[in-house]
Parts: C-alpha cells; sequence; structure tokens
C-alpha cells in the first residue's frame, strides 16, 4: 500500500494525513463494490474471457511516481489487464467501474491507469523498455514533446517498429524538452488510449525548484462501451459515434478523486504555492479546469515556459487533447474545501443521459490541511468510501 495520501507529486504521508485528521484516521481501505456482472458475447475483440475472469483481473491502482534518476534512467512498462474502479461506492451515482482496461505496469510496481507519472532530469537519456511478453495484442509507446531519434518514435506505420504479443523493446528517449508531457500506445491509437494505455513524462529543467506542493492530474473522458465490449458484454463501439459517459482525474471520478489512498485531492496548507501539472492525453474533449476560490497563472504549456506577460490571473484553462497545462497559485483563502472541476457541467455528474447524478466525474478538490479536522471532511471521506 502506498503512502502517498494525495495526488502524486508532493508526498504526504499516512502519518501527515493522521495528524491533519486530529489522529481518528484508519489506515486501511474501505471495502469496494465491484460492478454488475456483464454477459459474455461471443465474437467481441476479448470474446475468450468470461465474466469471472473478468472480476478477478486487478483493480487498477492510482499512477504511481517514478523518479528516473534514482533507477540508472531506466524504466520497464508492462502491460496487464486490469479493471477500473471509477467509484466503487454506492454514493452520489456510484458504483462504477470499467470492467476491463489495458494498464502500464512500471517495472515491480501495481499496474495503474493512467500509468505511472516518469520524471526525468534534462539532459538525462532515458530507457524505457515496453515488455508486451504477456500481452495479447501488439504496442508501442510513443513520447510527446522531447525530440528523438526516428526509430524511437513509437508509431507502427512510420517507424516501422510494432512490439508485438510475447515480445520486449526499448525506446531510447532523450529528456531534451523541459516541462510536462505525455506518453500513451500509439498502435491502432483510437482504441489504445480510450483503454487506458497513456500516462505523463515530466522533464525537470536543469535548476529546477519545487514549488511548496506540486502535483499531477491527468484528465481523460471515457465511452464505456469500448471496456464494457472487451469485458464481453453485448455491445458495440465505434470512435465516430463515440459517447462519453465517464469523466475522471488520474482514473477516478468524485466522490472517488477526494479519496486519500485511491484518489487525487490537492492538499495544501494556507500560504503554500502550488503548482498544477494538467495532461489532457485523451483524443477527443476539451475540459476547461475551474479552481474556486483560488486564481491562478498559466505559467507552462507543452513543455514551454510562457513569459511573464502571458502569465495573467485567472481560474479556468481549457486543456485541449494532448495539451499539457502548468498552473500555479497561492493557498491564500480561508482555509476549507474548495474543487477543482472541468466546467462543462454534464462532465462533471456520474452516468449518461436521465441517469446522470450530480456532482461527479471530473472533479477533485483543493483541501487544506486545517480544514481536514472537521465534520464536512468527514463527510466527504464517508462519500468517497474512507473510513475515519
Amino acid at each position: 500500500m502506498s503512502d502517498q495520501m494525495s495526488a502524486p507529486g508532493t508526498r504526504f504521508s499516512r502519518r501527515d494525513f493522521v495528524k491533519a485528521t486530529g489522529g481518528a484516521a484508519t489506515v486501511g481501505l474501505a471495502g469496494c463494490q465491484s460492478a454488475p456482472k456483464a454477459q459474455n458475447t461471443a465474437g467481441t475483440p476479448d470474446s475468450t474471457a468470461s465474466q469471472g475472469n473478468q472480476s478477478s483481473l486487478p483493480a487498477a491502482a492510482p499512477p504511481e511516481m517514478i523518479d528516473l534518476a534514482e533507477q540508472n534512467n531506466q524504466v520497464t512498462l508492462k502491460t496487464k489487464p486490469a479493471r477500473l474502479p471509477v467509484h466503487p461506492e454506492d454514493s452520489l451515482g456510484g458504483p462504477i467501474e470499467l470492467p476491463r482496461v489495458w494498464a502500464f505496469q512500471a517495472d515491480d510496481g501495481q499496474p495503474s491507469v493512467p500509468g505511472p507519472v516518469l520524471r526525468a532530469q534534462e539532459g538525462d537519456v532515458i530507457d524505457v523498455t515496453l515488455d508486451n511478453t504477456n500481452g495479447k495484442r501488439p504496442h508501442t509507446v510513443h513520447f510527446h514533446g522531447v525530440q528523438k531519434a526516428w526509430k524511437d518514435d513509437g508509431v507502427p506505420t512510420t517507424s516501422g517498429i510494432t512490439v508485438p504479443a510475447g515480445e520486449k523493446h526499448t525506446y531510447e528517449i532523450p529528456a531534451n524538452t523541459p516541462g510536462t508531457h505525455g506518453y500513451h500506445c500509439h498502435y491502432q491509437t483510437h482504441k489504445h488510449i480510450e483503454m487506458g494505455m497513456y500516462g505523463i513524462f515530466r522533464v525537470d529543467p536543469a535548476g529546477y525548484e519545487e514549488a511548496d506542493r506540486e502535483y499531477f492530474l491527468t484528465i481523460k473522458d471515457w465511452d464505456s462501451r469500448l471496456s464494457r465490449m472487451y469485458a464481453g458484454e453485448d455491445v458495440s463501439y465505434s470512435a465516430h459515434r463515440r459517447k462519453a459517459d465517464v469523466f475522471t482525474i488520474n482514473g477516478r471520478s468524485l466522490p472517488r478523486t477526494l479519496h486519500p489512498e485511491d484518489g487525487s485531492p490537492l492538499i495544501v496548507s494556507q500560504g503554500d504555492t502550488v503548482r498544477v501539472h494538467y495532461v489532457n492525453v485523451g483524443g477527443y474533449m476539451s475540459h476547461p479546469m475551474h479552481t474556486h476560490n483560488h486564481r491562478f497563472k498559466l505559467v507552462e504549456k507543452d513543455g514551454t515556459q510562457l513569459p511573464e506577460p502571458l502569465q495573467y490571473e485567472r481560474d479556468i484553462t481549457n486543456v485541449s487533447p494532448a495539451e499539457r497545462h502548468t498552473i500555479e497559485f497561492e493557498a491564500n483563502a480561508e482555509p476549507g474545501i474548495y474543487l477543482l472541476h472541468c466546467h462543462k457541467v454534464n462532465h462533471a455528474t456520474n452516468g449518461l443521459d436521465a441517469a446522470a447524478s450530480y456532482p461527479g466525474g471530473m472533479v477533485t478538490g483543493i483541501v487544506y490541511e486545517e480544514a481536514m479536522d472537521t465534520d464536512i471532511f468527514a463527510d466527504l471521506m464517508d462519500y468517497a468510501g474512507y473510513d475515519l
């Protein structure tokens, strides 16, 4: 079990959490409910998989932070089938689960959706081994932002390199463009990203100074029919007739996004400088991300530090597909719990059409440590499925 009790980034430990909540927090996860069983239908892409072994798939974990410099600038990404417990409780429109996803697992860690945050230092060269030895289909890995050799671009149709099931391949990725970037599978991209094969690649510039609190958020919209189809349900999916019905931050929807171990709350203390890296690796929708009660500056976009005159204060930034936005703000509000969410209001719901439940979806919170020992925070933890 990870000791990280917040979004990936600045370490906020279990001990810190217990102290902030007045010592009442338990250390275990609350029980999760599984999604209803689906019918298995022959002829779907994974038609050999029965619902029984869908439910036995591991739950995809939240993304972990991999400091590549600490492991000799080498990482192995394994491909793993999993299920994604987007919001496993019965509160606020739950439970919601994607019954089959394709996760990345870094080395001996847990398979996660999104994949792990890979953090490098400017000037280093990273060896990324895609281990597809236990896979069922071809994959590749494509890195945004950095300039690399043709053979390492990760696009099979133009590089001629695909990693078939049962094989491995190592890409050499120079960390030559400072900033926040993304990576994803580029084989049958319209399906493989939709099945969960994406993550954040961060290159810290030389002499980089982290903020007091620094967090990484991957935002994504999903059409759950593709996951359900691969799980054996009698549904069909077309990228041309896509209809998103699940909206996530780091693979979870509100209220699970506020779960301190499984979600991605932004935990701050009054007076902190807070830096948030948004990555929209999904290929379909833009997401105008809004902070309640905090005005921020957009300081970096797609790996480019913005000049000072462009860093004007705002409270919303629209992150288009494949874009990366880094914002910075001061935690100068009255200590409390404030939402951070997509302002397309239907993206802040759980469920589709008449079944949509508000609030939910692509929503998390800016949570002041000073407000964590309150009844309201305890209620939110109850919604999220965490026992205090």
